[in-house]
């Protein structure tokens, strides 16, 4: 049985198209990576499958029961939050939890204890929502759709506002979700922070989708990952670059060389720098095969003639400090 199925798609705001046919489908257990840049229809395709918002066309099934509007009962077992989660500033965090889950019908206190602390609030829980920083909001929303005991969860931008530990326990606390059959979809334009938590992913851009599988084929099909490198010495690099087949380097508007890497052949090259005697002296990942995969699809920027794709795109964000 699909946890979420939603077919054709399509949601217009007057003369723009938000969505545009979009189809979406995710098995029990599932974690699938929703990624778009920002205005690529993420936050509306969420509003839609929670049922906020009616789609002028397509229809959606939660666990094979239609979602219909205004009013629908098929969000039993859903829950997430779209945007920023929203919580009554002048009480606690704690306080806002019990009258989420009173309203719910779920009131507990050792619900409540369990689901600050899953999420690393347990002894933030009585301090004043006010005083909380952006991540600890974001926490205090996931710890909010947890108390639904959700068998499936809506998340959109979970990692917004959060420190690396935080993200890292982020992942944690998915993995675990989704080994107990929780199935899961995460909305983000940070693909780095959301990459190693999902299985699958769904690509949008401009309100369609341009990429939709699993990790493993994302992976396969993605063009090469990009790198950044200082060496002893960049013209006897290029000339090996030229040698070794699946690599691609160019001088790097920022110093040193900018390099596209094919899966698997970064380690012979970097062997052959070594036997040449030019010296590594920094090598930094600048994009993922999944963000080389999302940058192709969904960058509207130019390029230089002859320039590899990825070298262009990624030299530019790496200029720009991002």
């Amino acid at each position: 049985m699909a946890a979420l199925r939603a077919s054709g798609i399509v949601k217009r705001f007057e003369t723009v198209c938000a969505l545009d046919s979009v189809d979406l489908a995710l098995e029990t257990g599932q974690v699938r990576g929703l990624l778009g840049p920002n205005g690529a229809g993420k936050t509306t395709l969420l509003r839609v499958l929670f049922g906020l918002v009616a789609p002028d066309a397509g229809k959606v099934e939660l666990f094979d029961r239609p979602l219909e509007w205004p009013e629908s009962d098929a969000l039993e077992g859903v829950a997430g939050f779209v945007e920023d989660p929203s919580f009554y500033p002048y009480l606690s965090g704690r306080v806002n939890l019990e009258l989420l889950a009173e309203l719910d019908g779920r009131a507990g206190t050792a619900k409540i204890d369990d689901a600050l602390a899953r999420v690393g609030l347990a002894g933030r829980g009585d301090d004043r929502v006010n005083g909380y920083s952006t991540g600890m909001k974001q926490r205090l929303g996931i710890a909010a759709a947890l108390l639904r005991e959700p068998r499936l969860l809506l998340l959109d931008e979970p990692s917004a506002g959060l420190d690396p530990a935080g993200v890292r326990d982020m992942g944690e606390l998915v993995r675990e979700l989704a080994g107990h059959g929780v199935t899961i979809l995460l909305s983000s334009h940070q693909i780095v922070e959301v990459e190693g938590m999902c299985d699958s992913f769904t690509m949008l851009r401009r309100g369609r989708v341009v990429w939709d599988g699993t990790a493993e084929q994302l992976r396969a099909q993605a063009p090469a990952s990009a790198y950044h490198m200082h060496c002893s010495d960049d013209a006897r690099a290029l000339e090996l670059a030229g040698q070794q087949r699946g690599v691609r380097a160019t001088p790097s508007q920022r110093g040193g060389l900018a390099l596209a890497v094919d899966l698997g052949v970064l380690d012979s090259y970097v062997l052959a720098l070594g036997s040449a005697g030019v010296a590594v002296r920094r090598l930094e990942l600048l994009a993922s095969p999944v963000e080389s995969m999302f940058f192709a699809l969904t960058s509207d920027s130019e390029r230089p003639r002859n320039e590899p794709p990825e070298l262009a795109e990624l030299d530019r964000r790496a200029l720009a400090g991002t």
